[in-house]
């Protein structure tokens, strides 16, 4: 399976117009986590994935790449 966080993070943080520090205040991490998020560094674990979720109001399928929207 082919993971597209990183890719999906990025993209939905220029759809909603944030930056990095503005995600991660909102979803209660450190900016560096959503910075290794985005670069691929690291992946959120289950709780950040659902925060990122809540706060996009997209599925956790949609931000690990098994769903197209």
């Amino acid at each position: 399976m082919d993971i597209k966080v990183a890719e999906r993070i990025a993209e939905l943080m220029r759809d909603e117009g944030i930056n990095q520090v503005q995600l991660a205040a909102k979803i209660g991490v450190k900016q560096n986590t959503v910075s290794s998020w985005v670069l691929g560094k690291k992946e959120p674990n289950i709780s950040s994935l659902w925060r990122l979720a809540d706060y996009f109001e997209v599925d956790i399928d949609y931000l690990v790449g098994r769903k197209p929207y």
